[in-house]
């Protein structure tokens, strides 16, 4: 097992990442505070790990909800239908929340246990690859709306991470290739050395094998910890987390939400992200090379889907979270490891990274 923390001073909590640590009660115990547990994961997610969770937490009142599984369920009236449910179990301020499941399930869940009661506490114990690198950690917890993705949440830090990657060897390796774009994603925005490491371990990496796994959650958990430590609520630096993200979530929205999965979304938007930044100079386009080659040979697509056209693009991404005074700013490249969020960029540089739909490939299949 390799632990690190996020250091938020009173609010710092630990991330536990390794093999078999559903059954290791003593990692959550000292977390939750209250007599009453409420458990928040998801239709596919429950009856494979279910048991092993109840395990866990021993004789503790536990109250289990699940929910439908997909991206389009994450929604304020998914929202409410928990709140209903915490009502209706009469949770008090005292009580835990925990969040089991992938990326959805933590976004919905902590988003719950930030405006239940104004606010109780909440552990993540992530079950997917892309959950384990990047949202379970850093607070970041909410919704989509039809006209954008994430556009309503709050900041709301768990008091522990549990990350068990034995939970990994039931996911498609469609989800794997997934989660795989978010940890490429660390090597470029800070990390060159993390980023030639995955040049060399890509393969091992999505054919789980267990050291390599570890190395790579572990190194991505502890990118954003730094970053989320240094930028809490994204006033700076911690916009570079969302490298291709813009991109990417007009992806997910233009095709609804469901059909690409986030990580794809993202592994486009990256790729997209490294070819404007090499139009406007600031990436080498052996670097270009480099990012798009990973990219693919994580199984993931280099071009957006036919179905959403630049016209399209453009009105998706004018909604998103970093427009600051209606001007579009976006996550760039300047090499590998280091990037840059910029307002100021050549309009022509964005146009002809929006290619006509006819010039595109095919979308995820």
């Amino acid at each position: 097992m390799k632990t690190l923390n996020v250091e938020l001073g009173t609010r710092s909590y630990p991330i536990h990442i390794g093999s078999g640590l559903l059954d290791r009660p003593e990692l959550l115990q000292p977390h939750w505070h209250g007599q009453r547990l409420f458990v928040v994961s998801n239709e596919t997610v429950a009856p494979l790990h279910g048991e092993r969770l109840r395990s866990l937490l021993g004789g503790q009142p536990v109250t289990w909800m699940n929910l439908p599984d997909g991206e389009q369920f994450k929604t304020l009236a998914t929202v409410e239908s928990i709140l209903t449910r915490m009502l209706e179990a009469r949770l008090d301020r005292g009580s835990t929340l925990i969040a089991f499941g992938g990326g959805v399930v933590g976004d919905i869940a902590g988003f719950a246990a930030a405006i239940y009661q104004r606010g109780i506490d909440f552990i993540q114990v992530p079950t997917t690859l892309l959950s384990q690198v990047d949202s379970s950690v850093g607070g970041k917890t909410g919704v989509n709306h039809p006209l954008g993705k994430n556009m309503i949440g709050a900041f709301h830090q768990p008091r522990a991470v549990l990350i068990d990657t034995d939970t990994l060897r039931t996911l498609p390796l469609r989800e794997l290739r997934a989660g795989a774009a978010e940890i490429i994603k660390y090597g470029l925005i800070q990390d060159a050395g993390f980023f030639a490491w995955l040049e060399r371990h890509i393969e091992e990496l999505l054919d789980l094998q267990e050291e390599v796994l570890i190395e790579a959650i572990y190194r991505s958990c502890a990118c954003k910890a730094e970053v989320v430590a240094a930028d809490e609520r994204e006033a700076g630096r911690r916009a570079l987390l969302n490298l291709g993200h813009t991109f990417g979530h007009a992806i997910e929205a233009g095709m609804g939400y469901g059909q690409w999965l986030h990580g794809e979304a993202v592994g486009t938007g990256m790729a997209m992200a490294a070819r404007m930044s090499e139009r406007m100079g600031w990436l080498s386009s052996a670097e270009r090379e480099r990012t798009e080659a990973l990219i693919a040979r994580a199984g993931l697509q280099l071009s957006p889907p036919p179905e959403v056209g630049a016209e399209r693009f453009r009105e998706l991404m004018a909604i998103d979270k970093k427009v600051m005074d209606g001007r579009l700013r976006l996550v760039l490249l300047k090499a590998i490891g280091t990037a840059a969020v910029t307002g100021e960029f050549p309009h022509e540089a964005l146009e002809n990274t929006l290619p006509p739909p006819e010039t595109r490939e095919t979308g995820i299949g």
